[in-house]
């Protein structure tokens, strides 16, 4: 895979935009993963209050399935070997952010492959989830190609792995899932029903 052409496009592109431009990417490409942590609480607690062991299955599994997504791309990336753009790249602008260090490999994008999980996880246990996190996700990834330390193809392909990947475990695990949560909500533990909310087991 070669996007060099586009990464130029993009890179060349971020530093013909405002500062305030620039530097709500760097934020964004920085601490934006944290968005999704909040919104796995959110929808985690949110579960709680449902009658649904299913619902919380779904919630507590989002986190989850998201770290095997990014597991995946980091034994991907280990064993592709790709040097970071903001190195091989001849002719390309600066990154706006400092360009990794060597050994810190290019593809996949660990942030698309995680911000696609979560997004995808999340719009499976609260669907309408999906018109906020997956442009998020979206957004995420184009930020690691404008700030210029991942080519294009790189964050597509994260993208698609831990998209696929998180679906792969929620439709796997939920229903396993499910069925712990219903016997913990049963089991009338104080620890069990505090985590699993007090819904009915049925």
């Amino acid at each position: 895979m070669d996007s060099s052409g586009l990464y130029r496009d993009i890179t060349d592109f971020a530093h013909r935009t405002p500062t305030w431009v620039q530097s709500a990417f760097e934020e964004w490409t920085e601490y934006g993963l944290l968005l999704f942590g909040l919104l796995f609480i959110a929808v985690w607690w949110r579960s709680r209050t449902t009658q649904s062991p299913r619902a919380v299955a779904l919630a507590v599994l989002a986190p989850l399935a998201t770290a095997v997504a990014y597991v995946a791309s980091e034994v991907a990336k280990s064993t592709v070997d790709e040097e970071r753009p903001c190195r091989a790249v001849a002719g390309a602008a600066a990154s706006l952010v400092p360009c990794p260090p060597v050994g810190d490999w290019s593809f996949p994008s660990n942030h698309a492959a995680i911000a696609g999980a979560a997004a995808v996880a999340l719009a499976l246990a609260v669907r309408r989830l999906a018109l906020l996190t997956v442009p998020l996700a979206l957004l995420m990834a184009f930020s690691r190609v404008f700030v210029g330390v991942h080519y294009p193809h790189d964050v597509a392909t994260g993208l698609l792995l831990g998209g696929a990947l998180a679906a792969l475990v929620m439709v796997v695990l939920t229903g396993p899932i499910s069925t712990i949560t219903a016997a913990m909500r049963a089991s009338g533990s104080r620890g069990a029903v505090w985590f699993t909310g007090p819904g009915s087991a049925s």
